[in-house]
């Protein structure tokens, strides 16, 4: 009864763990961020075409190139909601939220314990690095539950591996067995983690954490060939399943596989002068320094100049970081010299091969560092190594005094309320209401979007702007009568039918403003300011204004 009950508690924490985090993401999406970055736009340009062609592509060129798979799933929900900020948004604030879910699962099978995936899944939930990204339409946010997920079926079918060859596996029916658990768990494993190469070029580095991981289990395990050569298999059958359709792309398009990764890489001597350890070594220096002292600078990813941790979490996941290196090569010396087999080592392996790994793609590249959005892959394991000096607090309680133990336990019992208060808080309301935020989001595009929403239909629109800042309005304005987007070589050709039209210029120039002028004498001119800099005209012979 007493297993029941804490069963019972375990999954209503979580329930409410993950419900917190889908409505912390999705709360007032239509208005923060404030308006849809240009890459958010591309994105929704390139679904509305796909809905309007029915060609749905595995790899979109444009924007330097991007995994269709997230683009299609953003076509599925503007065709079912309607161009909106939620239906761009949608599937990042789905995935942010199986994050959650995910590294919770992974968290708990890691550790064994419910208390870790809680803890684990908790400091997820109210990240204010997890929770921003989870609310902007990048591709990026497929990634950490692709992992997380993956990894949670790999460890679960390492466990069931081993109960093959312990005296309790007797279960007479074959598909409750050990046997056929721990084969059905390397078949998800490598089916979702071939899902990972439609998520982000980030994601190409992975490989490299199951070749350590599998490598410290071959360390550590006896028989690591006879216990795990078929389920490998499965691992790597199901992963080119799911990997098939982009690498035939690839292999028909081999072109796609170029990025301007190259170009700002550490390695390019035209990047690193001639001396590539020295800028390998300040890449790295600040890739790391992000996440306890100085942030990513950039609006869109973070709230500058803070680190992109809270301070306790900062502190932990910096402890936890330690004690990990610290302990690894503790459990290697152990496992050569004393020939002592630990499950530690290849768990520890694993979380630091993970974290260092996802973490390449930000410090093998020189530009706009730190950068919180390269590095969004390492978001489930760096919650993950700041549980572990929580998990060691709770530990030392068993042995030490009553006084002790009610010092952790109301340490832990404030510290998690400030978390989530503090996390939240300063998204919703300082990063929300910040005009650097207003900036870098282009809030003017969606206030001009908006305003021909609210026009009449019969009310001639006309857009003169370059392409790639008209683009959020035509996707908000996708459905919306009588737009038309127009360079400033077309202004000769506006042909209004009656004076019962619109003119909005984004940045304009004296040129510009007098051909608009010359051709239409007595229109309204109007300036409308710019949430920081420079202003944007609205010409009209109505009484609307924005």
């Amino acid at each position: 009864m007493k297993f029941k009950n804490k069963r019972i508690l375990n999954l209503t924490l979580l329930f409410l763990i993950v419900l917190a985090a889908f409505t912390i993401r999705i709360y007032n999406i239509e208005n923060v961020p404030s308006g849809i970055y240009p890459d958010e736009g591309e994105n929704a340009a390139d679904a509305l075409r796909a809905n309007e062609s029915g060609n749905y592509e595995w790899f979109y060129t444009g924007n330097n190139g991007r995994e269709g798979l997230f683009i299609n799933l953003q076509a599925l929900s503007i065709k079912l909601l309607d161009p909106s900020m939620l239906s761009l948004k949608l599937w990042s604030i789905i995935f942010g939220t199986l994050t959650v879910l995910g590294t919770y699962l992974l968290t708990k099978e890691l550790f064994r314990s419910q208390r870790a995936g809680l803890l684990a899944a908790f400091f997820v939930a109210f990240s204010f690095w997890a929770i921003n990204f989870s609310r902007i339409g990048f591709r990026a946010n497929m990634l950490p539950p692709v992992l997380s997920f993956s990894f949670y079926y790999l460890f679960c079918g390492i466990r069931y591996n081993k109960v093959i060859h312990s005296s309790k596996n007797k279960a007479k029916n074959f598909l409750k067995s050990s046997t056929f658990k721990s084969y059905f768990c390397f078949a998800m494993a490598g089916l979702i983690f071939g899902i990972g190469l439609h998520t982000y070029i980030a994601f190409r580095v992975a490989p490299a954490i199951l070749g350590l991981s599998f490598l410290a289990l071959w360390i550590t395990k006896r028989h690591f060939w006879r216990d795990y050569w078929l389920h490998s298999l499965l691992f790597i059958i199901f992963m080119f399943i799911s990997m098939a359709p982009l690498l035939w792309t690839f292999h028909t398009h081999p072109e796609f596989l170029t990025s301007r990764s190259a170009s700002i890489s550490v390695l390019a001597p035209e990047v690193n002068q001639g001396h590539p350890i020295k800028e390998l070594s300040r890449s790295l220096f600040l890739s790391l320094v992000k996440y306890n002292f100085w942030g990513d600078q950039n609006w869109r990813h973070n709230y500058p100049p803070y680190p992109i941790l809270n301070p306790i979490l900062g502190f932990t996941f910096l402890g936890g970081l330690i004690y990990l290196i610290i302990k690894w090569f503790h459990l290697l010396i152990l496992r050569f010299k004393h020939k002592i087999r630990d499950r530690k080592f290849y768990v520890y392996t694993f979380i630091l091969g993970w974290f260092f790994a996802m973490l390449a793609p930000e410090f093998m590249t020189a530009e706009g560092l730190p950068h919180a959005l390269r590095s969004i892959g390492t978001i489930p394991v760096t919650f993950i190594i700041a549980t572990i000096p929580f998990l060691w607090l709770i530990g030392k309680t068993k042995h030490y005094g009553h006084g002790f133990k009610i010092i952790i336990i109301s340490f832990i019992f404030i510290s998690l309320p400030i978390i989530a208060v503090s996390e939240t808080i300063k998204y919703h309301y300082f990063w929300a209401n910040n005009e650097n935020q207003y900036v870098s989001f282009d809030r003017y595009l969606k206030k001009i979007a908006d305003y021909n929403k609210n026009l009449p239909e019969s009310t001639e629109k006309y857009l003169i702007a370059d392409q790639y800042t008209s683009l959020p309005i035509r996707f908000l304005n996708a459905d919306t009568k009588n737009m038309f987007y127009v360079w400033d070589v077309h202004i000769p050709h506006i042909s209004p039918k009656n004076n019962d039209f619109v003119i909005i210029m984004t940045h304009p120039t004296e040129e510009i403003r007098t051909q608009v002028l010359n051709k239409f004498p007595d229109i309204n001119e109007i300036r409308h300011e710019k949430d920081k800099d420079g202003y944007f005209l609205e010409f009209t012979y109505t009484n609307n204004s924005l």
